[in-house]
């Protein structure tokens, strides 16, 4: 057999030829394609930054209070006897003076039928007794009666007098027993439940009060702070570092919830408690709706100074270190970032108070400070500072 026409050694050293030319060719400008390609630039990143400022600061405490009637009083009998009436609803308010219960008054009634009746008979006694002595003084005169007759018709006469007033007296106190069965309402306020009922027998010196009366507008509030803290505090006033806060205070409620009255400081406790080393506050609050009552938790945020050109910073540019120290991230002025550790005072709303390591000026970055590091020369975006 003949091999095929279209084959032959010399056509398959031309196709190699050609085949490699292409290749070559291929991979030339494969590699001049790579040689134009160059890296992305990366620049320089974006962060927020507030330029901080000072301002005047009030420095305010929450405090835990405890909420106290002004006025407050337990009802109790002054006679005894069985109740007979109770003349009051129960959580209303009532007026100083408003009759409250009604208690037996017979045996009263008659002690001071009696009182009158021994009065009477003292007042005709010392009439007579009077009338004897004006008719010895004129018989003495002409001798019909000695002298020391005279003298013990007077001293009778005397001693009727002093019996009168006596039994004038006894007439008062046996008016005053039977006026006190009838038990009024000492002072104005909501009246509570009542201990005793109709029946129930009571006594003057019982240690149990029949019902109790609280005034609750106004209404106390007694705070409790800490000795050291007042002490601090009055240091730095006495030191300039700060000047004094308004006395105006305001409630939180247990829930939460804040209390739309405003109150005041009344007074602070000259002495410190021994156990709890605090000192109590005591303010008074409105309560015209009676929404505070006696014996509620409460927190009061009361302002304890004003710090002049103080800075604030925003939480979120704040950090901690492993040791805890507190750190900022600061741009100088060629766009470089520093770390620099600072003092934060207090969290005052969504801020620390700083009291040292950064001043006014000061650009501190508040977002992104996650993307840098200290020595990164970053692109800053300025931030409005909120107050």
């Amino acid at each position: 057999m003949t091999p095929p026409s279209s084959f032959s050694p010399a056509s398959f050293g031309r196709s190699s030829v050609r085949l490699t030319g292409v290749a070559a060719l291929a991979l030339s400008l494969l590699i001049a394609g790579c040689g134009e390609k160059k890296p992305p630039q990366k620049g320089p990143v974006e962060i927020g930054v507030v330029t901080l400022m000072t301002q005047d600061v009030t420095v305010a405490s929450e405090l835990p209070g405890r909420t106290v009637s002004t006025l407050m009083s337990e009802v109790r009998p002054q006679v005894a006897g069985i109740i007979q009436k109770r003349l009051f609803t129960e959580g209303q308010m009532v007026t100083a003076g408003q009759p409250l219960y009604q208690i037996d008054q017979r045996l009263y009634q008659a002690s001071r039928d009696e009182a009158a009746a021994n009065l009477a008979n003292a007042q005709a006694t010392a009439v007579a007794a009077q009338a004897k002595a004006k008719r010895y003084q004129t018989l003495v005169d002409s001798e019909a009666v000695s002298a020391q007759d005279r003298d013990d018709v007077i001293a009778t006469a005397r001693q009727a007098s002093a019996a009168v007033q006596q039994a004038r007296a006894s007439l008062q106190t046996s008016n005053v027993n039977l006026q006190f069965t009838l038990v009024r309402a000492p002072i104005s306020g909501r009246i509570g439940r009542t201990l005793f009922t109709p029946g129930a027998l009571v006594t003057a010196s019982q240690t149990d009060p029949l019902t109790t009366i609280q005034r609750l507008d106004p209404i106390y509030v007694d705070i409790t702070q800490s000795s050291t803290q007042i002490m601090a505090l009055r240091r730095s006033l006495a030191a300039g570092k700060t000047l004094a806060a308004s006395a105006t205070i305001r409630l939180k409620l247990d829930d939460g919830s804040d209390y739309p009255q405003a109150g005041r400081i009344e007074f602070a406790e000259p002495i410190v408690d021994v156990n709890s080393g605090t000192v109590t506050l005591r303010a008074q609050f409105p309560n015209p709706d009676g929404l505070l009552m006696p014996g509620m938790f409460v927190r009061v945020v009361a302002p304890q100074a004003v710090v002049p050109r103080a800075i604030l910073a925003p939480q979120q540019g704040i950090n901690r270190d492993p040791k805890g120290d507190a750190t900022a991230l600061v741009l100088n002025k060629g766009n470089k970032v520093e770390r620099r550790i600072v003092t934060a005072g207090q969290a005052i709303g969504d801020k620390w108070l700083i009291t040292a390591g950064l001043k006014a000026g000061d650009r501190l970055i508040v977002e992104g400070t996650d993307k840098v590091k200290p020595n990164d020369v970053v692109k800053p975006v300025a931030i409005p500072a909120t107050k």
